[in-house]
C-alpha cells in the first residue's frame, strides 16, 4: 500500500470529516447516482438519492448525501411551519451509508456515470466545496430543492447545456399534485393532510427536470440523459435487491371511513334537531370552530411562510376562517342573530365555489373531502332554515 492510499484510507477509518482539499481521483475512480426505495416513514415515502465517489487506487468509497436533516436542530419544527426548513450535504462511507438500507430490507441501485477524469475530478471538487461547513446547509424544499431534484441541478450546474435530459420516456408531464399521489394513498392521512395544505400552484405540470423531485423519476431520467451527445448513464446494477415496500391500509384506520362516520353522524343528528325544532349547539361549535381553525392555519401557511406549495390554497373557501368566530355566537346564543343566514348562504355558496374550481381543475381537491363538503352542506342548510323559526 503506497503512502497517498494510507493516506485516505485513514481519513476512512476516521469518518471521512474532512478533506483540507479534494484529491486528484485516479483513472480507476467512478462517480454514480444511488437511488433507494421509498420506505414505511412519511419522510423515506418517495425514496432517497445521492452521489457515491469510489477509486479503489486511492481507497476512497464514500457517499455525498444531501438529505441530512437534524431533529435537534434548534426551532426545527417551528422552521419547517415556516418553510425554513435547513437540510445539510453529508458524506460518510458508503458501508455505513448501505448499513441502514439493509437493516429497513429497502433496495438500493447504482447507476455508474460515463465521465471523464476531468468530468470526475469537477464533480469531486464540487462535492468537497459544497461540504465545507459555511457552504453544505441549504434550504430544503419538498418539490423543488430536495436531495433528489439537486440531481438535476448539479448536473446542469457543473455541464451546463451538454447535459440534455430527454423527456420522451414520460407517457405525460405529471402536475406535482399528481407525481406525489404516484407514491402515496390517496385515502391516508398523510396525503389527505399534503393534499390540504398543498394550494393551487402545485397543479402546473412540472417540467422534465422538476419530474426529478422524486428519485424514482430521477433513476429514470439518468436513462434518458446525455452528456455532450452520448448517453450520461455508463452501467447500471443492483446494490440491495429487497421488494419494494407496499402499505397495507386498514380501511377503518383512513380518513375516508372516519368522514363518512362524522357525515352519518351529523345527518342524523339534524334529522332529531328538526323533529324536535332545536338545535345542537355543541355540533355547530364543533364544526364551525374545527372548520374554521383548519382555515385558518391554511391561510397562514399561504400567506405567511415560504413554502412554495402552500400558497393559493383555495381549500380556505370550505374551510372558512371566519368560522372559528362564528362557532362561539353560536354556541353562547340559544337564537340565531338576524345577519345568520346571510353567513350561512355565504359559506355555503363557497363550498359550491371549491366544486367549481375542482371541476375546472383551478386547484385539485382530496376526493376525502367530499363527506365533509356534504357534512358542513347539511348542516348549513339545516341552520338556514331554523333562523327563520
Amino acid at each position: 500500500m503506497t503512502a497517498r492510499t494510507l493516506f485516505f484510507t485513514i481519513l476512512l477509518l476516521l469518518g471521512v470529516r474532512a478533506l483540507a482539499q479534494a484529491p486528484q481521483l485516479s483513472e480507476r475512480s467512478q462517480i454514480s447516482l444511488l437511488t433507494c426505495a421509498a420506505g414505511d416513514e412519511l419522510y423515506y415515502a418517495f425514496g432517497h438519492s445521492s452521489f457515491r465517489v469510489q477509486d479503489s487506487v486511492l481507497g476512497i468509497d464514500v457517499v455525498y448525501n444531501y438529505g441530512t436533516f437534524d431533529f435537534n436542530r434548534p426551532n426545527f419544527y417551528l422552521n419547517f411551519v415556516k418553510g425554513k426548513l435547513i437540510y445539510s450535504l453529508s458524506r460518510r462511507s458508503f458501508d455505513d451509508f448501505l448499513f441502514e438500507y439493509e437493516m429497513e430490507k429497502r433496495w438500493v441501485k447504482e447507476q455508474i456515470l460515463d465521465l471523464t477524469l476531468e468530468q470526475r475530478n469537477q464533480l469531486l471538487a464540487f462535492f468537497e466545496n459544497n461540504y465545507l461547513p459555511q457552504n453544505r446547509d441549504y434550504l430544503y424544499d419538498p418539490l423543488l430543492n430536495n436531495c433528489s431534484s439537486i440531481t438535476g441541478d448539479i448536473l446542469k450546474d457543473q455541464f451546463g447545456d451538454a447535459v440534455v435530459f430527454d423527456g420522451s420516456y414520460l407517457d405525460q408531464q405529471y402536475t406535482f399534485r399528481q407525481l406525489v399521489r404516484q407514491f402515496m394513498d390517496v385515502n391516508s392521512w398523510s396525503m389527505f393532510g399534503i393534499d390540504l395544505a398543498f394550494g393551487s400552484v402545485v397543479d402546473r405540470k412540472a417540467t422534465v427536470q422538476e419530474h426529478m423531485f422524486l428519485p424514482y423519476y430521477a433513476m429514470e431520467q439518468i436513462r434518458h440523459t446525455s452528456l455532450n451527445g452520448k448517453p450520461l448513464l455508463k452501467r447500471e446494477r443492483s446494490v440491495l435487491d429487497y421488494a419494494e415496500h407496499i402499505q397495507q391500509r386498514f380501511f377503518p384506520l383512513t380518513p375516508l371511513f372516519w368522514f363518512v362516520l362524522l357525515l352519518a353522524f351529523t345527518a342524523l343528528i339534524t334529522y332529531f334537531d328538526h323533529k324536535h325544532q332545536t338545535r345542537s349547539r355543541w355540533l355547530d361549535f364543533t364544526l364551525f370552530f374545527i372548520s374554521g381553525l383548519v382555515g385558518t392555519f391554511l391561510l397562514v401557511l399561504w400567506l405567511a411562510t415560504d413554502h412554495t406549495s402552500t400558497p393559493k390554497n383555495f381549500n380556505v373557501l370550505w374551510a372558512f376562517p371566519l368560522n372559528t368566530i362564528v362557532a362561539f355566537i353560536f354556541a353562547f346564543q340559544d337564537k340565531l342573530p338576524t345577519w345568520s343566514p346571510k353567513y350561512l348562504w355565504t359559506v355555503l355558496a363557497l363550498i359550491g365555489l371549491t366544486l367549481v374550481l375542482w371541476i375546472f381543475k383551478v386547484q385539485i381537491f382530496s376526493p376525502v373531502l367530499i363527506p365533509l363538503f356534504l357534512t358542513l352542506a347539511i348542516r348549513y342548510g339545516y341552520l338556514i332554515r331554523y333562523s327563520k323559526l
